[in-house]
């Protein structure tokens, strides 16, 4: 085995503010950020880039970084014939799509790490992604591919260029799409290939590892509630159901892992994303308004609170990630994956009281061996990922106690286990501060402190929205990344549109106007950063110079920021009654038309833009009402007692809230409260039927 140690001097990524970056700063490869000095210094050299893309709560990059960053044959190897970068994807998204791309292109799959070779004019010709450091079991090692690589830079770069110039020609290849074609018999088809991916089994879609998409269940609820299909509520209701009953929700101190490796949602992978609990939290705050049920409202609490307890800076803003690795609290020196989360039979036997311990193993799955249906790693050896098992009658009936004693039992058995584990080295955070996972991340404090009406959710989301307002804009100009007194990177697009939409559901959780005029400024200055002539937005500010701009197709385990987009800019012109910005949402939506028609799946959020653009009915619900007043609130709780994915809620107090609206929409001058009470206007396509003042009356004209 080469001997492996952290380089006595740091490299050119020590002054980095990126966890990421930081994790590397003492390796022996002599890495450089992404930047001009490392461009120009392949160019002076004439050397190949070796470009390594990863994050700091991932659980290959780690592997990676110690088998081969750490080798010290490996680096004095890449230290002589290459020049070495090192990006953290959540800091240059615009990097990391762009050679994703060409990975993919090249390679057919894609993944972090990702490792890719460019020339000095940065053109990919070679792509990977984890690489072992040397060969074993008829795969080539990391170090074999880069002698294999400086062999061909040194004898036969005519082939390298072959290759460059292919991958280069489909980065930079047009994927416009003239005019709006928009057809609304796409939202149907989309509809029918998202059903045929259904497992019924366990809940969510494919055969394999199961991911929490939460765009998909997003659009399955919406689509019910507008077309009245009850097999599209039902695969929501029941994936978000299994999900939540399996391994990969955290059952003691809440929030979601990334996803899970086998199809029932048992085994996670144990990293927690800030952009997952945000949206899972919003989905199951709106699977809780379609039918009431508790355990939904339950499960969108247990997130929040988790992400305001373990997530949130002092100052308002929320960090990126916990990782996946963790001390192991029975080996210390050793780390493994989900350690921070496991337990044996024996400790919670010890733990809990005989009652609780019986109650417990039996309602999450405990087995004295362990649970682990998969472990190719070892890493679960005799050790419980905690499930949901059995229900809580099954778990009465064979204790022989009533719900409610298992209820207390369970309860009191969690808060016991938890204390003990938050004495437990916690996983690494990612302490940088995103601003597009912040901005979802304020979509659904906001739907929160409407939904529950909690002002503690309200409150965390106008801190957060005020962190980034004041932190994150530099000289006018939006920033990607916050950390340790540093705002740095151009915002892109996804940051412009998830921020808009938070203030935009910040606006309708508070009727502050500032938030919809804080709104309407940064959707002018995405139009001049992002736009695209021929519709839609480019992933990358004009500021950052890339070898192509790209346009995301795909609603993955974050929207893409066009999807967003449409859905903010179909909102702006309702609530300013602007016929540009419903242009723009239109012209946003054909420009992915191809996607649309093909296979609608791969936005599903878009679907949704496209399901509210060809809907004849525009709703809105306008309230005439001083917002702190209790009439006001009651006229408001019946609203957000209720799932109406489509409506734009107002409320116009006769002051400079009303003020500012009017200019817009003049016909909320006539809009008054009736006999000196709170009265509710519902109104479609700014024609408004007759007001009414009680609950009883609004609650009728809502339904």
């Amino acid at each position: 085995m080469q001997k492996r140690q952290q380089a006595a001097k740091a490299n050119h990524l020590l002054h980095e503010k990126s966890p990421y970056l930081q994790q590397h700063a003492y390796n022996p490869v002599n890495w450089y950020p992404w930047g001009d000095e490392a461009l120009e210094m392949a160019v002076k050299m004439d050397r190949p880039i070796f470009l390594s893309i990863g994050y700091s709560t991932c659980h290959w990059c780690h592997v990676m970084a110690h088998e081969s960053f750490e080798d010290i044959e490996i680096a004095k190897f890449l230290n002589k014939y290459f020049v070495c970068i090192k990006v953290d994807r959540e800091e240059r998204p615009g990097i990391d799509q762009l050679y994703m791309e060409a990975t993919q292109a090249m390679t057919g799959g894609g993944g972090w790490p990702m490792s890719v070779f460019l020339f000095p004019d940065t053109r990919p010709f070679y792509a990977g992604t984890y690489f072992p450091p040397r060969a074993a079991y008829g795969r080539p090692g990391f170090l074999e591919i880069l002698q294999a690589v400086q062999k061909e830079w040194q004898t036969n770069r005519q082939r390298l260029t072959l290759s460059a110039d292919r991958v280069t020609a489909h980065l930079q290849r047009d994927t416009s799409v003239a005019g709006p074609l928009i057809d609304a018999s796409w939202l149907a088809k989309g509809y029918a290939q998202i059903e045929d991916n259904y497992e019924p089994k366990y809940g969510g879609f494919g055969d394999g590892q199961k991911f929490p998409r939460p765009v998909v269940i997003d659009f399955l609820l919406r689509y019910y509630t507008n077309h009245g299909q009850k097999e599209a509520r039902d695969m929501a209701l029941f994936t978000l159901d299994q999900m939540a009953a399996g391994g990969m929700y955290d059952h003691l101190g809440g929030g979601f892992h990334r996803y899970s490796v086998d199809a029932r949602w048992r085994i996670p992978h144990f990293e927690k994303m800030l952009y997952d609990q945000s949206q899972l939290a919003s989905v199951y705050l709106s699977a809780y308004q379609l039918n009431g049920e508790e355990r939904y409202k339950e499960i969108a609490v247990e997130i929040l609170d988790y992400v305001l307890r373990d997530m949130q800076d002092v100052d308002g803003g929320f960090y990126s990630a916990e990782d996946a690795d963790s001390v192991n609290p029975y080996s210390p020196d050793e780390h493994s994956e989900g350690a921070f989360y496991l337990w044996t039979a024996q400790e919670i036997d010890t733990l809990l009281s005989k009652r609780e311990a019986a109650v417990f193993k039996l309602r999450y799955g405990v087995e004295e061996k362990g649970n682990a249906l998969h472990d190719p790693q070892q890493e679960f050896t005799g050790r419980n990922i905690l499930y949901q098992e059995h229900d809580l009658t099954e778990v009465a009936r064979k204790e022989q106690l009533s719900e409610e004693k298992v209820l207390l039992l369970l309860r009191t058995g969690r808060e016991k286990l938890l204390t003990i584990r938050n004495e437990r080295t916690r996983p690494h955070r990612d302490d940088k501060i995103i601003t597009a996972w912040n901005g979802l991340m304020i979509s659904a404090l906001a739907q929160a402190a409407m939904v529950l009406e909690e002002d503690k959710y309200l409150q965390a989301a106008d801190r957060a929205a005020d962190f980034i307002l004041r932190n994150l804009v530099v000289n006018t100009k939006l920033k990607r990344r916050y950390r340790e007194g540093e705002a740095k990177y151009p915002a892109g697009l996804d940051d412009y549109s998830f921020l808009i939409q938070g203030l935009l559901d910040l606006y309708t959780a508070s009727h502050d106007v500032s938030r919809l005029a804080q709104a309407l400024e940064l959707t002018e200055q995405q139009i001049t950063e992002c736009a695209n002539p021929a519709g839609g937005f480019f992933d990358t500010p004009v500021s950052v110079k890339l070898l192509a701009r790209l346009k995301e197709a795909y609603d993955g385990a974050e929207p893409s920021g066009n999807s967003v987009a449409a859905l903010n800019f179909m909102r702006l012109a309702r609530l300013t009654n602007n016929k540009k910005w419903a242009d723009t949402a239109e012209k946003t939506i054909g420009s992915f038309s191809d996607t649309l028609a093909s296979y609608a799946p791969a936005m599903p959020l878009m679907l949704s833009a496209l399901d509210i653009q060809t809907a004849k009915a525009k709703q809105m619900i306008v309230i005439a009402g001083n917002k702190r007043n209790d009439d006001t609130r009651a006229l408001l709780k019946e609203v957000h007692s209720r799932y109406l994915p489509n409506a734009i809620l107002m409320v116009v107090d006769g002051g400079a809230n009303q003020k500012f609206l009017e200019k817009n929409m003049p016909f909320l001058q006539t809009v008054k409260k009736i006999n000196g009470q709170a009265t509710a206007y519902v109104c479609e396509n700014f024609t408004c039927k007759m007001p009414v003042n009680t609950t009883a009356d609004f609650a009728r004209l809502l339904e």
